[in-house]
């Protein structure tokens, strides 16, 4: 056994595509079939970040049917991702605030073309 401290990991902000299906109550506009959510979510990893995102949106009566992770806002300029001030700022408060910010919100209808998810800007 060592009597060194563990090391806390640090909280990092990571950039979800979350779709959800329908469910009672889920306020998605009446005819939809479903949506796309881009959220910024906070965890000391992406595991994390997935895990509370999911639970946030089940808790407002949602229905996440996948959820796609494009890592922190490092990883996304690694892979040639454009972040403008308000995206940055919103990942700043979900850093600050230790929280889900749902930052886009794409409704599905049927007999419409689903959405790409790199349709949705990232």
């Amino acid at each position: 056994m060592t009597d060194e401290p563990k090391k806390k990991k640090r909280q990092q902000v990571y950039t979800l595509l979350v779709q959800v299906g329908r469910k009672d109550g889920d306020g998605l506009p009446a005819r939809a079939t479903g949506a796309g959510l881009l959220c910024f979510a906070s965890g000391v990893d992406e595991a994390e970040a997935v895990r509370e995102t999911v639970a946030i949106l089940k808790q407002a009566d949602m229905n996440p049917l996948d959820v796609t992770g494009y890592g922190t806002a490092d990883d996304r300029r690694a892979q040639g991702h454009e972040i403008d001030a308000d995206e940055q700022a919103l990942m700043d408060r979900a850093l600050a605030e230790n929280s889900v910010v749902v930052a886009q919100f794409t409704p599905f209808y049927d007999g419409e073309e689903t959405a790409d998810p790199d349709d949705l800007t990232l």
